[in-house]
């Protein structure tokens, strides 16, 4: 974090100091809601949570260094000391404010570009790959994990510093007014949309109010929107950007007025993407095409591929180098078609897995699907999908778990097993599109699910683990990931 006055914190999220001597010489450079990453000159955010609360932390923060603590109430020391603090009404609402003065105050030091990065899936990885695609060009600073929210964008704020010259935000929402309030504090000079689906949707109402949402994007980036010409939805944002827009596409032979399209997608037996990045502008050589293979798996990727280059693009990296930079570039973050190779009986004979369970809505568990199923033909190996609920679906989550049973059976999956009550219609869906004997199968716990994986997988199966997080089958992946059956 840049450096910090109490005193500027205080007049920043408009609070009040208590227990603090000297305010205007009492300097921060770290703030965090961890009490374990606290160091000498560090701020500790006393944020009240679902769970438990961080004010209950507050002395664990000062025996590890922290020098000041933005809380919502008066708290003393052991000693009956008052814990040296900026009292706030809303820490939430006061982390929102602190990153609004540290964006402030690093643009008026560097040439700082802001990126917004929105979409119902793929906000992560498309992350991940610009900050590969900017890290040559300049100091970058990027989410860690999925900080999206209205907590985890100030913490990414918070790790940038003067030096900062591309600040990548990952912007999540739940509700209508999310993104327009993200914006607000980061004020996002390159914005993109990546798509729009139905995750979230029980939460918003709707998949017109999750485009409203995410269009609130659109109409606030002020240099460049990159939008999704695949998504009609997406597409339809145009009308409402404030700034030029540059559009992607996967559909080859594109118009000329399109940023980045994709030509000759090819999905290899291992999963790998080989495409060619067409840019609307040729480099100084004369070339606007280059090849190149992805290090993630899944024909989806090329939306999250495109976009990651129409931002690097727009932001001044050449395209030569963005393609450059793309080749053999995997993911970056935990659970996100992880792949690995668990030895079984032979090396020849590995089962592999497939880790794709951080999370889950019908678009991305059909691409999933599709993935499975082609390295599975490619490969002339058996496919097992391990599939567990897709939360926050609303009052249509049961008809939409039914529709990806019946994806199960079109994609002739060779062996599906469904846990969890909450995605038992994608089982009984399975069976309505013919699944019979022992090709789908429903268990309600993931003990039953190990025990039922531990009987049924054979040599040279490819395994799917997909759900939403919160189900827990990222976790059961990751215990079969670790073993070796020898």
């Amino acid at each position: 974090m840049i450096e910090l006055t109490a005193a500027e914190i205080a007049q920043a999220v408009s609070g009040r100091l208590r227990g603090v001597e000297h305010p205007h010489q009492l300097t921060l450079s770290h703030a965090d809601t961890d009490s374990r990453t606290m160091r000498p000159s560090a701020l500790f955010i006393a944020k009240p949570g679902e769970v438990t609360d961080g004010h209950r932390f507050i002395d664990d923060a000062q025996t590890a260094g922290a020098a000041l603590v933005l809380a919502q109430r008066e708290t003393d020391d052991p000693s009956g000391n008052p814990h040296p603090a900026v009292l706030v009404d809303d820490v939430i609402v006061a982390m929102g404010m602190l990153a609004q003065e540290i964006v402030t105050r690093i643009r008026q030091h560097s040439p700082t570009t802001v990126i917004g990065i929105t979409g119902s899936a793929g906000k992560t990885t498309t992350k991940d790959l610009l900050a590969a695609l900017l890290g040559p060009q300049g100091p970058t600073v990027a989410p860690q994990g999925s900080y999206n929210g209205e907590v985890g964008v100030p913490l990414t704020v918070f790790t940038a510093d003067l030096e900062t010259r591309y600040l990548i935000i990952e912007m999540g929402a739940d509700a209508p007014g999310n993104i327009r309030e993200l914006c607000s504090i980061v004020r996002p000079d390159i914005g993109a949309v990546l798509m729009v689906g139905t995750a979230h949707a029980g939460k918003f109402g709707g998949a017109d109010k999750i485009a409203q949402t995410k269009g609130e994007l659109a109409e606030l980036a002020t240099d460049h929107i990159i939008l999704n010409a695949d998504d009609a939805q997406v597409a339809a944002m145009a009308d409402r950007a404030s700034a030029p827009v540059t559009w992607f596409a996967s559909e080859p032979g594109a118009s000329a007025d399109y940023g980045v399209t994709a030509d000759e997608v090819h999905q290899r037996a291992d999963g790998r993407l080989e495409l060619t990045l067409v840019f609307d502008e040729p480099d100084e050589h004369g070339r606007s095409a280059f090849r190149t293979t992805s290090g993630l798996i899944g024909a989806h990727h090329v939306t999250n591929l495109l976009a990651a280059a129409a931002v690097a693009h727009r932001a001044g990296v050449a395209p030569s180098d963005i393609a450059a930079r793309l080749d053999g570039l995997g993911p970056s973050s935990r659970w996100r078609m992880e792949r690995t190779e668990i030895p079984w009986a032979s090396q020849q004979d590995a089962v592999t897995i497939l880790n794709d369970a951080y999370n889950a809505n019908p678009e991305s568990m059909r691409e999933a699907l599709r993935t499975l199923a082609i390295m599975t033909r490619e490969n002339k190996r058996r496919g097992v999908a391990v599939l567990g609920p897709m939360l926050e679906l609303g009052e249509d989550s049961v008809w939409l778990h039914h529709k990806i049973g019946e994806t199960v059976v079109r994609l002739n999956i060779d062996l599906t097993l469904v846990v969890g009550d909450g995605a038992y219609a994608l089982y009984r869906g399975a069976i309505a599109e013919g699944s019979w004997g022992s090709e789908v199968q429903w268990v309600a716990t993931l003990d039953e699910a190990e025990s039922w994986l531990r009987t049924a997988l054979e040599p040279g199966d490819i395994v799917l683990f997909k759900s939403s997080n919160s189900a827990g089958l990222r976790l059961l992946g990751d215990k079969f990931a670790t073993e070796e059956r020898n």
